[in-house]
């Protein structure tokens, strides 16, 4: 799993901070949600899946991508 977010789509809602901290955090002055990692580890996906579910703004996206090495 790889996630992209655009931050110019973000209404600083907080849902994805909220469901997935360790992957998501926000920018102190505005909110604007900040990517903490881009490829989390597997026992993170259903958070950051839950996370893509909740952003009223849609501004997270997934696509399938490898680690290396696996």
């Amino acid at each position: 799993m790889e996630i992209t977010v655009e931050e110019d789509r973000c209404v600083a809602s907080g849902q994805c901070v909220m469901t997935v901290p360790e992957v998501f955090d926000q920018r102190d002055e505005d909110g604007v949600v900040v990517l903490l990692d881009a490829r989390p580890p597997a026992a993170a996906h259903d958070g950051v899946r839950a996370a893509v579910a909740l952003c009223p703004a849609a501004a997270i996206r997934l696509t399938q991508g490898q680690r290396p090495g696996g």
